[in-house]
């Protein structure tokens, strides 16, 4: 690929930019707003505002790029999506022109610009896109080495399919929520230790999983498999993911056939899709895979992304507590080899699809990406700034997901993936 003009570090833009905002103009991430005045449309982030794409498009900003009529007057932006990542990119990248701190075209159009570009404190972030399908993998080895060596032998930690094939099951997609939606305590059957039947009680062991997903901006056909190469043409950008977990329900409910209830009750994203095209200057090698995957399964080295996570901790009554630091190097599979492997067998994939990394763990003990891991299954409380500690999240906790990567004076973020548990109903 030829590098893309709106990743150059040296691009400012006319709008003011705060120091570390996770929105320069090298971000452009995109998503669905409404305001009092407007309905759900789509728009772009810079700094503290956002662009309104529609706006953009009626006033003829966007004029030669073959867009359809009313493309960004829709409440997700599947539409758009569908339209592909060589779209994607003409877009994002003609946005990056007219926000350049010497470009006059809408600086300097006062109608245009007061119309379309609004101060993010009057908007309200809606689902980016709507999700018809939801698969969650389970691609981060420290993660399941640690859950392997907690309720197995440490020793056959993996299980023997684990490094051979990217692990995934099908989630709920109806039960994805964005940002900023409270989460309810779930109530499940619970098996305790010693007790000789189960019984219905809302879970004791509620916990929060660091993700990032994928979302898909192409369709495939039912017999149709992806090659791993291809794989990243049918990938429109990543949001951050909280996959909250009942992981005392879970653990009763899970075998033979995987999660169900201890899953599916909810599951948290951000609201700004950040472009596979943003990320393009954080790309890494991916770890050594031995032993060597099968053909299909081989693809381009360069495929993981240095994005920082972390996750914070929110009392009701309390400051944040950082308890996570992680980073998406700590992936096994790439995302490429999750697309390739999810359809060898032939399964389609729908415009909007969500595709979750699984809990992303690194090695040290402050970078496990779940309070499972963190507090060893409730073995060793964490303490939090307020001195109250956890072995798992309280009601009206709020947990917060953060990531950013960052490069050559280059922040690229994601915003926050927030989410406030209520208490059972």
């Amino acid at each position: 690929m030829q590098p893309l003009t709106a990743n150059n570090p040296q691009l400012k833009s006319w709008v003011d930019v705060p120091d570390q905002s996770d929105f320069p103009i090298q971000n452009l991430p995109f998503g669905i707003f409404k305001t009092r005045y407007l309905p759900p449309v789509a728009g772009v982030a810079i700094g503290e505002h956002v662009v309104d794409l529609v706006c953009m498009h009626e006033n003829g900003y966007l004029d030669g790029l073959g867009l359809p009529a009313g493309i960004f007057n829709q409440p997700a932006l599947n539409g758009f999506l569908a339209l592909g990542r060589k779209k994607i990119r003409e877009v994002r990248e003609r946005i990056s022109v007219l926000l350049r701190h010497d470009n006059e075209e809408l600086r300097d159009d006062s109608p245009a610009r007061e119309i379309g570009l609004i101060h993010r404190d009057e908007i309200q972030m809606m689902m980016p896109v709507h999700v018809p399908n939801y698969t969650d993998f389970y691609s981060s080895q420290e993660h399941a080495v640690n859950v392997g060596s907690m309720f197995r032998d440490p020793k056959s930690a993996l299980l023997p399919n684990w490094k051979h094939l990217p692990v995934a099951y099908h989630g709920r997609a109806s039960s994805i929520v964005i940002s900023g939606t409270p989460i309810i305590r779930p109530k499940g059957q619970v098996k305790s230790s010693g007790a000789t039947l189960p019984e219905l009680v809302p879970s004791a062991k509620l916990d929060f999983e660091l993700e990032v997903a994928f979302v898909t901006c192409h369709e495939s056909n039912l017999g149709q498999s992806i090659p791993a190469q291809k794989a990243e043409d049918y990938i429109a950008g990543f949001v951050l993911f909280n996959d909250w977990s009942a992981r005392d329900i879970q653990q009763w409910e899970y075998v033979p056939l995987g999660p169900f209830l201890g899953k599916n009750f909810a599951s948290t994203i951000s609201p700004w899709m950040v472009t596979l095209d943003a990320l393009e200057p954080f790309r890494l090698d991916g770890p050594l895979q031995e032993p060597p995957v099968l053909p299909y399964l081989r693809t381009n080295p360069k495929g993981h992304f240095d994005i920082n996570l972390e996750v914070f901790l929110k009392p009701a009554d309390g400051d944040e507590s950082r308890v996570c630091r992680s980073n998406t190097r700590y992936l096994y599979w790439s995302v490429s080899q999750q697309l390739a492997h999810h359809t060898i067998n032939g399964c389609n994939v729908q415009v909007g699809d969500l595709y979750a990394s699984g809990t992303i763990s690194g090695p040290e003990p402050d970078s496990f990406g779940s309070m499972l891991e963190l507090t060893w299954n409730g073995e060793r409380p964490l303490r939090l700034a307020d001195h109250t500690t956890r072995q798992f999240i309280s009601d009206n906790d709020t947990v917060i997901l953060k990531g950013y990567a960052e490069r050559n004076g280059v922040r690229i973020g994601f915003g926050e993936c927030r989410g406030k548990l209520l208490p059972a109903v």
